[in-house]
């Protein structure tokens, strides 16, 4: 019977199905960082328990992280305590831990070292760790950004990281598959990060409860791995619990030669396997919905939510009495039918486990090159790992940015969940290539935040205001 890579890797590692119906899943990788871990280790102790797997788990530093200077001990009380903590029961345990630049790298046998430090999402998929067909586990919402590599990859809370280090399984209820097929070619200046915002709007917040995303079609077929990370990162903003995309050559090219991944012989096996675990051709799936990729226009969040959002040329929705409308342009301080473009921006943050990878640094630094940050703007660039940020540095992208005015940080979530001292200050309106638009998401109760491409948010920090970056584009080389 023809069955789709949700259902084929789920079999897989089935260990059982429980009393209560759900499944008990077997987790080929258990990603970790400083702030969902600490109670997770306690209650090990509390229990007497043991890490099941330490060759399974890996972890990093990134979300309390600071980016502006990472000398330790960090100014920052709970985020040094919080960093101590993580390498203490990374020693403990035999744990892998890519730690903060100044650390040394502290952690278990084999530990890579600081210069693999970074956010959780990116050094996964660029060090080899990610791979096809594996289950993954982190105590992080967007953890289903590594299904862009034909993996299942499920965020998860403190109690249920707990269960995984001393388990190794997870206990899940059983998903449907939503295939959403992109199809035909993204416009010059129309990016993935605008094809997910059309998909959440499309679908709603809510609309993929229960589900799993696929992603497919000629669109997402031309996609780098980098792109389809960006789709399946956001994937549960529209309430979908995991999303992915089926391997093919460009995942595999992508993962030749990563430290972790397969080496010699082994991945030409390992290739012939991840071939076989994509979804058959004639695979059933529980829905289907099919989008025209020429139809998306660079897309800009105007409210509260991800699926709050319009294409730079249309305007803001009027809907008097939705509640949730009104309460959104409430709180943003926008009125029914306005637009978007226009709007003047305090903040542009260029970074994040969506938008935080070298492609998306390159693609901004196209906006900005020979350019200048508006006056009053305060603009980031914070790259996703250290060697996002070496690359990048390799490639004179750090002068192009500060030339421009920006700040190049170091390593770290910053500014997309201001649990650091990146945050945004009173009503200060963010220009952001993150993930969530929530309010105080930034830091600030009352801040504003506006998601867009990273691309979209270089054009807002040169102009001042959010703009149509196809614009810019006209003037830029090829």
């Amino acid at each position: 019977m023809a069955e789709t890579l949700f259902q084929k890797v789920w079999n897989a590692h089935a260990v059982r199905t429980l009393p209560s119906g759900q499944t008990q899943l077997f987790v080929g990788l258990h990603l970790i960082h400083e702030v969902t871990t600490p109670q997770a280790f306690d209650m090990l102790r509390q229990h007497g328990w043991g890490v099941a797997f330490p060759d399974r788990t890996f972890g990093t530093v990134d979300h309390i992280v600071p980016t502006d200077t990472q000398r330790r001990p960090f100014v920052d009380l709970m985020a040094e305590e919080m960093t101590t903590a993580l390498e203490r029961n990374c020693r403990e345990f035999g744990i892998h831990l890519a730690g903060p630049a100044e650390a040394g790298g502290a952690g278990g046998p084999g530990s890579p070292g600081s210069d693999d430090q970074g956010i959780v999402h990116v050094i996964g998929p660029e060090l080899g760790l990610t791979q096809p067909g594996m289950t993954i586990a982190c105590g992080d919402s967007h953890t289903s950004t590594h299904g862009a590599l034909g993996a299942l990859a499920f965020g998860i809370g403190t109690s249920q990281v707990r269960d995984v280090l001393a388990s190794q399984c997870l206990s899940l209820d059983p998903l449907k598959v939503r295939r959403i097929d992109i199809d035909g070619r993204l416009a010059p200046g129309v990016y993935a990060k605008d094809v997910i915002l059309t998909i959440i709007r499309r679908l709603g917040v809510q609309g993929g409860v229960g589900f799993a995303y696929e992603y497919g079609g000629s669109a997402v077929d031309h996609m780098s791995i980098e792109e389809r990370m960006t789709l399946c990162n956001m994937s549960i903003e529209g309430g979908a619990r995991a999303g992915y995309v089926n391997p093919d050559d460009t995942t595999f090219a992508f993962l030749r030669g990563r430290r972790f991944a397969p080496q010699g012989d082994a991945f030409g096996r390992a290739v012939a396997w991840w071939r076989s675990i994509a979804s058959d051709a004639d695979a059933p799936y529980d829905d289907r919905v099919r989008l025209d990729a020429a139809s998306i226009e660079p897309t800009v969040t105007w409210g509260i939510n991800p699926g709050q959002s319009v294409g730079i040329g249309e305007p803001l929705p009027s809907a008097p009495g939705d509640e949730a409308v009104d309460e959104a342009l409430a709180f943003m301080g926008f009125a029914a039918g306005s637009r978007m473009e226009g709007t003047p921006i305090d903040v542009a943050f260029i970074g994040s486990c969506t938008n935080g990878r070298l492609s998306d640094l390159e693609e901004a630094a196209r906006i900005v090159r020979g350019r200048r940050v508006a006056p009053g703007v305060k603009a980031l660039v914070v790259p996703g790992s250290r060697r996002v940020s070496r690359e990048a540095e390799a490639r004179g992208l750090d002068e192009v940015f500060r030339r421009a005015g920006f700040e190049w940080r170091g390593a770290g979530c910053s500014m997309c969940l201001g649990m650091n001292t990146d945050r945004l200050e009173g009503r200060q309106v963010c220009a952001s290539s993150s993930n969530r638009n929530f309010k105080g998401r930034q830091g600030s109760p009352t801040g504003r935040t506006l998601l867009m491409s990273p691309a979209m948010v270089a054009a807002a920090a040169i102009a001042g205001h959010v703009v149509d970056v196809r614009t810019l584009l006209d003037e830029v080389p090829a």
